[in-house]
């Protein structure tokens, strides 16, 4: 999960899932990749009544592209204001 330019964290899961898969494309845009490169990513939330809001991101940034995708539910992040974290694993050739 990441913070907003300003420091403050977004409010609420589609937000943060938002905010959290706009610094995964920007770290594949560092590396000279794009989100068709993503294989596979997993989500850890802390309540699992966000995969809607999950989702509709999720969607938002690779639309046809589907990677291989899998949500977990935990008890807790390094930080109680986040709801979410995101990995992704990326093919680059």
């Amino acid at each position: 999960m990441g913070r907003n330019a300003d420091g403050s964290v977004p409010a609420g899961a589609y937000a943060q899932a938002h905010r959290a898969l706009e610094i995964v494309i920007a770290a594949l845009a560092d590396v000279g990749a794009a989100p068709e490169h993503v294989v596979r990513t997993r989500t850890f939330v802390t309540d699992i009544s966000f995969l809607d809001d999950v989702a509709r991101a999720h969607g938002e940034v690779f639309g046809d592209i589907r990677p291989a995708t899998s949500l977990v539910a935990v008890s807790a992040l390094v930080a109680p204001e986040y709801l979410l974290e995101i990995e992704a694993d990326a093919i680059i050739d």
